[in-house]
Parts: structure tokens; sequence; C-alpha cells
């Protein structure tokens, strides 16, 4: 396995939902690449544990979970990833165009403060957001505007936007 440098998106998040640690290494790419369409997913690179465990060729990384044992997989494009790498590092980030990421299995049990990736407790945030089935948008800051920032209205909105990893986060299904 190649050993790559994505960071680990350490943001202060309690760590909820099943431990994957203990699922064999075979679910957790099944899982990771359940965050996306078979089309994306099946050509995509696959990462486990900031590990390439497979070697895609569509440009897409698929991830188990957003922080370790979270079990919120997701499916990013390149400029998604960079933007991960951002907030990750707490770095400069601009979206220069579109990137998208998918999180089919959603993020229950996994959210975060609608307002900002770093709230010192995000469960109890008063905005804490989490979601089924959903893609995630990031555009150039220019494109949000008119964009509701609650995350209760059932539509579109945006996550963040006082940050430079504001994005637009867009259910995609229903969840019981």
């Amino acid at each position: 396995m190649k050993k790559i440098s994505l960071l680990a998106i350490t943001l202060g998040l309690s760590l909820t939902g099943t431990c994957l640690a203990d699922q064999g290494m075979e679910a957790r790419i099944a899982l990771a690449k359940s965050a996306a369409p078979a089309s994306i997913s099946d050509n995509a690179t696959v990462v486990v544990d900031g590990k390439v465990v497979v070697e895609g060729s569509n440009g897409w990384t698929c991830m188990p979970d957003t922080m370790p044992g979270d079990g919120a997989a997701m499916c990013n494009d390149a400029l998604w990833m960079k933007m991960m790498n951002a907030v990750g590092t707490k770095g400069a980030f601009t979206a220069n165009n579109i990137g998208i990421s998918y999180m089919l299995q959603g993020d229950i049990g996994a959210g975060v403060s609608n307002a900002t990736p770093y709230h010192p407790d995000p469960k109890n945030a008063e905005d804490y957001a989490e979601m089924g089935p959903h893609l995630m948008i990031v555009v150039p800051k220019e494109l949000l505007k008119g964009i509701t920032d609650d995350h209760t209205s059932g539509g579109p909105y945006v996550m963040w936007g006082d940050t430079p990893y504001a994005h637009i986060m867009v259910p995609v299904g229903v969840t019981d």
C-alpha cells in the first residue's frame, strides 16, 4: 500500500458511529465506494486511514469515513480533496471552479457545526447539522449569493459560509 499525504481531518469533532477499525479491509473499501454512484466509485482511488488501498484511474478519491471511525463515507473530486486538505490544516483555500463530493450514505451521527468546521463541541452547537444522502458542491464564493444557510430548510443550503471552505449541501434522498 502506498502512503499518501492526505491529512486526517482533525477538527476537534467528537467521534461517533460504529468503529470501523474492527471491520475487514474489503468492508471498508465497499463502504468507501458506496458514497458515490458506481460510475464514479468503480474507478476511484480508495484511501483508508491515510493509505491508498485501491489505485484509481478517474481522479476521484473515496474514503470510508470523514473522521477516523465515523462511517461517514465520501467520494471527492480533486478540488474537493484540495479543500479537505486545507480544512485539515486550517490552510488557505479559494474555489476557482466547481468541486463535487458525494456522501450517498449520509453523515447521520457524524455531523458538524453549520458555521465552522472548527467548533469545539459540534454535537452541542446551536447550528449542529447532519444529513442523509447528499452532495456537497464547492463553488467560487460569489456563486453562493442568494442561497440560504438554514440547514433546516429541507433544501440546498450553504455550510461554513463565512469561511474559505463554504460549500453547498444538496440533499438527494430521504432518510427515516
